[in-house]
């Protein structure tokens, strides 16, 4: 994937401390490797801690605080699972909000696993075709959503999946929805 197609696009990741380690560093580095610029966007300032499947794993530096990050400065959005992280970021207003503005915007977003709790909350997911850990299932089809149990489903200007098994998939259907985006900037520009 290192073929610069996302070359001058910047991609605000947003965690916070549980995020799921490889559905953060996978999508980050195919995302990279593709020219685009990642910046970790969090409610808090100064680093986040990863989750390594059972137990805490990495410290990453948080690039841009959330009371400081502004939408129009990012093409895209990742959202990154875990447990922990999205049903942290649903329960405060201000994370919320910001996703709702990437939808809003008719901005890219791509989420793995329970990343689509905050999509839920930010109330941008019914009438979706969304892929996310089978546990979420309900919840999705409560929000008006079609659950799909599909290694990455793309919906518009979505890109869902799974788990950190499907990640592969996930990376390139990201890397082709991000690259529309990436194509309309260079257009406008």
């Amino acid at each position: 994937m290192a073929n610069e197609t996302l070359k001058g696009l910047k991609v605000a990741i947003l965690v916070t401390d549980g995020f799921e380690q490889v559905e953060l560093v996978e999508p980050r580095k195919a995302l990279d490797q593709a020219g685009a610029e990642t910046r970790i966007v969090s409610p808090k300032s100064d680093s986040v801690r990863g989750w390594d499947f059972t137990d805490w794993g990495d410290e990453l530096p948080v690039d841009d605080p959330l009371d400081q990050a502004k939408v129009q400065d990012f093409d895209a959005l990742l959202l990154p699972g875990g447990v922990i992280n999205p049903d942290a970021l649903r329960m405060q207003p201000k994370s919320v909000a910001w996703v709702k503005a990437f939808f809003d915007a008719g901005k890219p977003v791509a989420t793995i696993c329970h990343g689509s709790w905050t999509i839920i909350e930010a109330g941008v997911a019914r009438g979706r075709r969304i892929a996310s850990w089978p546990s979420l299932k309900t919840d999705l089809r409560n929000a008006g959503v079609e659950w799909v149990d599909q290694e990455a489903v793309v919906d518009g200007n979505l890109v869902s999946s799974r788990s950190p098994d499907d990640i592969p998939a996930f990376n390139r259907k990201m890397i082709a929805l991000f690259g529309q985006q990436s194509g309309q900037a260079r257009r406008v520009a």
